[in-house]
């Protein structure tokens, strides 16, 4: 049987469709709203007939939740891919065209040829923690962009009384977030477990664990570390070909940012504070790296932990011990 494939172009206020079936083509164009996805629906189904549908379209932040949650809850296969496999693979095309329209078509070619996996939308106490903790760092942000405003050498008395009232008003905000991701943990006995393990590992407190299953939705969708640390863009990428190339290994950053970001600063502490870190560190700056690049594989080697401790449930003592 046939599939119908569905390339969706998300855009803030609309969506750009091609939908693909039986060598015929059509592509159309609906709101980014609850009404436009009903209409696509429709559209689509008019199409369908007993056909089995994938859709597809891009990670492109909270302006494609919606549509997948939507196309998913009316039993259609939906998959959600990393922008940056659809902008390859288009160059493995020689596309040249950048236009909704095309990209619709491009997301549709993608669907077809490499069958990219199933997409599922995320339980609710994990949207609820993901966007809390993702608040968090928009008003930590936004913090650092005022305090280096209020020591950039601006002496203004109005101004410098404005900036200061609002980090007072930041700090506050700030607090009230930290205690409320703190409390939607508690009240979640799986979120709240998961925590207490992430916190036996040396360099990861409380706020940090709570960014990391932020981030990470379900450790079972992950099969190994490793696929983890791709996921976070945390996989060295390797440049060397004949007798001409030679670069030096970096971090892909082909994944997820936020995840990247949590991972720094308890890195830089793992590398003093945590035995098995801070021996991998050794060795590796021993070999020649630069510090930059054993900080990269000091939250890969983290990441390596985390994924342990998450995937056995078991606390880090207890998974030294059995590996010794």
């Amino acid at each position: 049987m046939d599939t119908v494939i569905v390339g969706i172009d998300v855009a803030k206020e609309k969506l750009d469709v091609c939908l693909r079936w039986a060598g015929r083509q059509k592509f159309g164009q609906f709101e980014n709203t609850v009404a436009g996805h009903q209409k696509l629906m429709g559209w689509v189904g008019k199409q369908r007939g007993t056909h089995q549908v994938h859709v597809c379209l891009e990670a492109t932040g909270q302006y494609g939740d919606g549509v997948a949650e939507y196309l998913y809850q009316q039993g259609l296969l939906v998959s959600v891919v990393n922008p940056a496999r659809i902008k390859h693979y288009g160059r493995s095309q020689l596309r040249r065209n950048k236009t909704d329209k095309a990209d619709a078509q491009l997301i549709a070619d993608f669907c077809a040829s490499q069958k990219p996996e199933p997409w599922s939308p995320p339980p609710a106490e994990f949207k609820t923690l993901q966007a809390l903790v993702r608040r968090l760092e928009d008003l930590m942000a936004a913090r650092l962009q005022e305090g280096n405003r209020l020591q950039s050498g601006i002496s203004t008395d109005a101004v410098v009384e404005d900036i200061q009232s609002h980090l007072a008003y930041l700090d506050q905000q700030i607090q009230k977030i930290k205690c409320l991701i703190q409390e939607h943990i508690e009240q979640h006995p799986r979120l709240c477990e998961q925590q207490q393990l992430l916190v036996t590992i040396p360099g990861i407190g409380k706020l940090t664990a709570a960014k990391l299953l932020g981030e990470i939705r379900s450790i079972h969708e992950f099969e190994d570390a490793r696929q983890l640390a791709a996921y976070a863009g945390l996989t060295p990428e390797i440049a060397v070909s004949g007798t001409s190339v030679r670069k030096k290994p970096h971090l892909s950053k082909t994944g997820n940012a936020n995840l990247r970001k949590a991972l720094f600063m308890p890195a830089i502490s793992a590398k003093r504070y945590n035995p098995i870190i801070a021996a991998f560190c050794v060795r590796l700056s021993l070999a020649g790296l630069l510090p930059m690049q054993v900080i990269g594989a000091a939250m890969r080697k983290l990441l390596h932990i985390v994924y342990g401790v998450l995937k056995h449930g078991r606390l880090l003592t207890l998974i030294i011990s059995q590996n010794v």
